[in-house]
Formats: C-alpha cells, structure tokens, sequence
C-alpha cells in the first residue's frame, strides 16, 4: 500500500532533516518517494505503475508519495525542480533521485540496482 506522507511523517519514517545534516534513513527497509502534483499530467502516468510496485514488492520496500503543493518545505528540501521526481533509497547508501515519469522497467531496475531488491 502507499501512504501519502505529510512533512512530519517524512521526518520519522525517511529522513529527519531538521535534526540531520547528513543522511540518516529512518527507515527498517528501503523505500521510494514519489514527488507529485495532482494536475501532473506524467505523475497521473506514473501512479498506476507504483500501485503495481507496492504490490509486488510488499514487504521488501515501502513505496510513499509526497504532494509537493500541500509540503512544499519538503519538496524545497529535496530541491525538488520538476515532477515526478522519484527517490530511490536504499538501506545503507546514500539516496537517488530520478527524474520524470519512468516506465515501469526502468523502476524495477532501480529497485534492483539501487535499493538491491528482487
């Protein structure tokens, strides 16, 4: 399932950048962020594809999604310039930002490159 985090949510379950300068996962297991906008037309594309993900990596990676019009502090913190923006963030290593609406393949090769989930 995904869940929607408000900028407080991010903080306990990703990453607590008011407390952190460096890079600290709050998470037990990876996770991907999508950055969105309702009128975003590519992030309506990408939607249906992390629902996908969700379900097929239940348990494995934690799939979440960040409104970048209602947490906008957030969005800033992330320099989030265009969306989707998508964050891969795997367990021990620093986190990658992709941009754009990805195909489906190219997130499962993330999820597998990146987050080192099959």
């Amino acid at each position: 399932m995904i869940e929607v985090l408000t900028t407080e949510a991010f903080k306990e379950k990703v990453f607590n950048f008011d407390e952190n300068t460096e890079w600290k996962f709050e998470g037990q297991i990876p996770a991907v962020v999508d950055f969105y906008a309702d009128w975003c037309g590519p992030c309506k594309m990408v939607a249906p594809i992390l629902e996908e993900l969700a379900e097929e990596y239940d348990g494995k990676i934690n799939i979440y999604k960040v409104d970048t019009d209602k947490q906008q502090e957030l969005a800033q913190a992330f320099g989030i310039q265009s969306i989707p923006s998508i964050l891969f963030i795997p367990l021990e290593e620093q986190p990658q930002m992709a941009a754009g609406a990805l195909p489906k393949d190219a997130m499962k090769q993330a999820i597998s490159d990146v987050l080192k989930v099959e």
